[in-house]
């Protein structure tokens, strides 16, 4: 079996690390060899998350490169469209129809993203 690549993202309390968890739990229940890795820096803020998880015969190592995710899963249409560049050709993207206003721009630091809807048909054609 190849090694199947998947990366999901969103903001912290959506769940991601414990998702990433029960699929790793899965996927080695399974009889795989499974790497996980894991970002949630400002998590605790409202701030990006990203899990990783990596199946097959042999695993490694655990990251994911840019371009070789097979599956996005993002709980988050913003993380979706940070993190489109790690898909894969032909990687498949599930993305929640959820649009949480980031810190940034409800401070006024930033304002908020335009035609997100667009944005997002034409990362994921």
């Amino acid at each position: 079996m190849k090694t199947v690549n998947v990366s999901l993202v969103g903001v912290g309390g959506q769940g991601i690390i414990l998702t990433a968890d029960i699929l790793a739990g899965a996927a080695a229940a399974a009889g795989y060899d499974v790497k996980k890795s894991e970002i949630h820096g400002m998590a605790q803020r409202g701030g990006s998350v990203t899990s990783q998880v990596r199946f097959g015969e042999k695993v490694s190592p655990p990251i994911i490169q840019e371009g070789t995710a097979d599956i996005l899963v993002a709980f988050d249409k913003v993380e979706a469209l940070r993190n489109a560049g790690i898909l894969s050709e032909g990687g498949k993207a599930i993305v929640n129809d959820l649009y949480i206003v980031p810190v940034t721009v409800s401070s006024g630091m930033q304002s908020a993203p335009q035609d997100l809807d667009g944005s997002l048909s034409r990362a994921f054609k």
